[in-house]
């Protein structure tokens, strides 16, 4: 027996070395042959030896047993989504707003590197080993797809030690791209055809639906891969910049997309580099619509932080949108929850990147008239990865005579209501709480997955409830009986049943999800969850003014505009109190005065005895605070456990507070 490990020990730590070689480096050193040998004689050992098989061992990439759904996690750290530019002006307009906000004027340098078209991730390895993997999902909480993830040949199991390399972290949180490349996205799709099943609309479509199959086994079977881009939370970080915390990753066996890295110490060599890029995109093997430039400086990263949906450090270049030529046959307006009016062409129907437009959004009245756009125009339409697509220009020189102007109404084209136009806005809005529209897309929006996650409650379900009278407000929905449900078309008894539990369950909620469900101007998830760590408890969010809104890291001067004005108008007010009393109820975390933790930045360090240092963070981040990777000056407060590191030292130069373990729980 003692000799059977021995031997799966070495054997499992040359497949990884090979693994590395081949998969991450791209430079094998055995031949196939060779290593399907090492894979065998390690797969009949395992089988002998069943109890001396390990998580990490490389023959678990097979895929397990198909699940019955996929579970939630929650992210340590926000995946936020980044800032979009399109043009020099925006890359120059970026660099300006971070050398403003850092106003020292300090050297900036910046990572460049390719934005593959694939699927966030995240993975998290402790003390070595890989443990969790999930989506980015809606940037806070994700799906689990770890056994699905694990039959990805370029995510290590197990952490690679090399020599020279910086020691393995207790936790390493680290992010990427799941994707496919062109020739296996066309052979999948070729198979699919021969088999008569439907075929995949892009790489990104079969990347996510491969790494989203409920059985591991079909996962694997496709050929999928993974880049690594950053990282997320790492215990006793020592980097000082991404391209060493780049290279560091590949040193642990981990994928970059290194040879497409470039440091540049300009902004101008930025500019070059992203045009060089676009220049070149079609001889990547994978899909790429753009370039990803980062402050390479972490203590710089870290004093910019990050607004309320991105990080003020890093920014997404976008290559010019995919177009093609159409018809724009009519215009029509639709009318949104906020009372929005926006135009919306119907075109004859072009493909774009593998997906079938039918439709494209026009703005306004303003942007109509900009860019001359009548009925039954021949325009340019353009679709910029999963953005709606857009009419970039119109072709007169194709005009028949025919075409005809189009004007905004003056009355919402649903309630008859007199429209109105804000100052400084260029949005036309029906001001009538209780236009149908708006009371449908206010409904739609308020029991979708993320925010009361009302199952069962479709689109269709809604209009007809609305057309019968039975709801005109949210709060209806929960006086709604089984035998309301049946006098709509189609519904059966069972599916009654089932959506009146799911109303039901429903009450039993998050303040989070909750807040994002009223469907406030400007409060997406990530600020209604904000808002949640900061107050706590609804009634201390309902009645702040508008000096602690803005007091919370993150809220500006027009979100906080728009919760006032939310809580200042009666029918809200209504609608909140029946839904109360309905029945709708969450977990509170009450605080007299706002939490000390909240908008502050903790770093850790050393080992801490009454908790886990994931525990730790977990803590601080839902009472609102932020953890760091390194002291700087930005840092509010230093965590000190058992045998700390040189950080303290750091701490004490730049006179930052130092709690002990006993005062952060004081503190929190």
């Amino acid at each position: 027996m003692e000799k059977a490990k021995k031997e799966i020990e070495e054997l499992k730590k040359k497949i990884r070395y090979h693994n590395q070689r081949y998969y991450v480096l791209d430079a094998p050193e055995i031949s196939d042959s060779e290593y399907d040998r090492l894979f065998q004689i390690l797969l009949e050992l395992e089988k002998q030896y069943p109890e001396l098989k390990t998580p990490d061992s490389p023959t678990n990439r097979v895929g397990g047993k198909p699940g019955e759904g996929f579970s939630e996690v929650r992210h340590r750290l926000p995946m936020l989504s980044l800032d979009n530019g399109f043009n020099d002006q925006d890359i120059i307009d970026f660099q300006m707003r971070i050398q403003k906000f850092l106003k020292d004027d300090p050297f900036i340098d910046y990572l460049v590197e390719p934005k593959i078209d694939g699927l966030a991730v995240e993975l998290v390895y402790e003390k070595g080993i890989l443990k969790t993997v999930s989506t980015r999902g809606n940037g806070i909480v994700g799906e689990e797809v770890t056994q699905n993830a694990k039959t990805i040949m370029t995510i290590p199991l197990k952490l690679m030690e090399p020599v020279g390399a910086m020691f393995i972290p207790d936790l390493l949180e680290v992010r990427g791209e799941v994707y496919m490349e062109k020739d296996a996205f066309s052979r999948l799709n070729s198979d699919r055809k021969k088999r008569g099943l439907p075929v995949f609309a892009s790489p990104r479509n079969a990347a996510a639906g491969s790494l989203r199959q409920l059985d591991p086994r079909v996962t694997a079977r496709r050929p999928l891969n993974m880049f690594c881009y950053g990282t997320g939370i790492i215990t006793d970080s020592k980097f000082e910049t991404q391209d060493e915390l780049m290279t560091c990753l590949q040193q642990w066996g981990l994928r970059v997309n290194r040879p497409y890295f470039k440091l540049c110490q300009t902004i101008n060599e930025v500019m070059d580099y992203c045009h060089h890029l676009e220049e070149i995109k079609s001889q990547f093997p994978f899909e790429i619509d753009g370039a990803v430039i980062k402050v390479n400086r972490l203590i710089l990263q870290e004093r910019l932080g990050w607004k309320s949906r991105s990080p003020r450090w890093a920014l997404a270049y976008k290559f010019r949108s995919l177009q093609e030529t159409t018809r724009l046959i009519k215009i029509d307006v639709q009318v949104g929850r906020t009372g929005a009016l926006t135009p919306v062409g119907h075109l004859e129907p072009v493909e774009i990147g593998g997906a079938l437009i039918k439709r494209a959004t026009l703005h306004n009245q303003d942007e109509i008239n900009k860019k001359d756009i009548r009925e039954l125009d021949t325009v340019i339409i353009q679709r910029a990865g999963d953005v709606i697509p857009e009419v970039v220009k119109v072709l007169k020189s194709k005009r028949t005579g025919r075409e005809r102007k189009f004007i905004m109404p003056d009355r919402c084209p649903v309630c008859g209501a007199d429209v109105v136009k804000k100052e400084g806005e260029a949005v036309l809005r029906c001001p009538n709480p209780d236009c149908p529209a708006q009371v449908r897309e206010s409904l739609k929006h308020f029991v979708s997955k993320e925010a009361m996650n009302i199952d069962g409650l479709g689109d269709k379900t809604i209009v007809k409830l609305i057309e019968k009278g039975m709801v005109m407000e949210e709060a209806d929905l929960y006086k709604l009986s089984f035998e309301d449900l049946l006098t709509i078309d189609k519904t059966k008894e069972k599916s009654a049943a089932n959506l009146i539990r799911a109303i039901e369950k429903s009450k039993k909620t998050t303040l989070t999800r909750f807040i994002f469900a009223l469907g406030i101007r400007h409060v997406g998830e990530h600020i209604s969850r904000l808002f949640a760590d900061h107050f706590g408890e609804f009634n201390r969010f309902r009645n702040a003014k508008r000096e602690e809104l803005t007091s919370v890291k993150g809220i500006g001067d027009e979100i906080a505009d728009s919760v006032i004005s939310y809580f200042e108008d009666v029918s809200n007010i209504r609608n909140i109190n029946h839904l109360f009393e309905s029945g709708i109820h969450f977990e509170t975390m009450a605080y007299d005065s706002p939490s000390i933790v909240a908008g502050k930045t903790f770093v850790i360090t050393g080992r801490l005895l009454s908790m886990k240092r994931s525990e730790a963070k977990e803590l601080i981040t839902r009472l609102g605070g932020r953890v760091g990777s390194s002291v700087s000056r930005g840092t509010d407060f230093l965590i000190v456990g058992e045998s700390p590191g040189s950080k303290v030292a750091k701490a004490k130069e730049l006179n930052i507070t130092i709690l002990d373990e006993d005062e952060f729980l004081r503190l929190s």
